[in-house]
């Protein structure tokens, strides 16, 4: 359930699943195609999917956009008396860190975020990664966008815990798991570390890999960032191969055979 202050100081609520349902109520009224939606909005694929069958919150932003490519509402217009509400927690549970919301503000923002390509050897993949504060959840979460492979963008918690000073970023889906583990953040407040997940290999058959990856606070580096596949022909190849590097030159992670 979301919320949603409207005139007067009232508030109206909105529920995810009847979002959903009137979201595909206007879709077929309109004969409309989700991808040509998703591009209307202004969102992913792969967000507007994962939306729609409930594997991912609507935030007022997502909706706001979708209410403005359709021409027509989603939430409910009935407004209602405010009602008296737990407050939204401060501390992020004990198995992610038990981290405040006031000492991780710091990460909050948009990430450029750099990895070895799984495609080419020695050519990099980018990638724009969001890290917010869920109110409602009381920790900090994450989510990809801008890229290639949109029907593979991650997004879920991250732990912060203060033993290893590491920063985990941690996919949970139908019992799978990938993780993105961050050493401490630099004094650009870049974020390097390793990457694991799985690959696809030879049919349909899943391979586990690794690789570095580093973050860059958006606009840090260039006002207009390169997404997607970045070969030694992109101008941005330089750049980027020189920032990802540092994740193993510095030692902020290692690969052993």
């Amino acid at each position: 359930m979301g919320y949603e202050v409207v005139s007067g100081g009232m508030m109206s609520d909105f529920d995810d699943a009847s979002v959903a349902a009137r979201l595909r109520e206007e879709i077929a009224r309109q004969r409309l195609s989700r991808a040509g939606l998703a591009q209307a909005a202004r969102l992913s694929i792969s967000t507007l999917e994962k939306a729609l069958s409930g594997r991912r919150r609507f935030t007022l932003a997502t909706i706001v956009r979708l209410e403005e490519a359709l021409g027509a509402p989603l939430r409910s217009s009935v407004v209602t008396e405010p009602v008296a509400l737990a407050p939204y927690p401060m501390h992020a549970p004990a198995e992610m860190g038990s981290y405040s919301r006031p000492a991780v503000r710091w990460i909050e923002g948009e990430y450029l975020t750099l990895r070895a390509s799984f495609g080419e050897d020695g050519a990099v993949y980018a990638y724009r990664t969001v890290i917010v504060w869920d109110d409602a959840k009381g920790h900090l979460v994450f989510s990809e966008s801008d890229r290639l492979d949109a029907e593979f963008e991650q997004g879920g918690f991250v732990s912060m815990p203060h033993l290893s000073g590491h920063t985990y970023l941690m996919t949970s889906e139908e019992g799978q798991y990938r993780m993105i583990m961050l050493g401490r953040a630099t004094r650009e407040a870049r974020m390097f570390g390793l990457l694991s997940t799985l690959q696809v290999g030879q049919g349909s058959q899943l391979v586990p890999v690794s690789c570095p990856v580093a973050f860059v606070p958006l606009g840090q580096m260039v006002d207009q960032p390169v997404f997607g596949f970045v070969g030694e022909s992109s101008e941005r190849f330089d750049e980027y191969r020189r920032v990802l590097n540092m994740a193993m030159a510095d030692d902020f992670c290692r690969l052993r055979e």
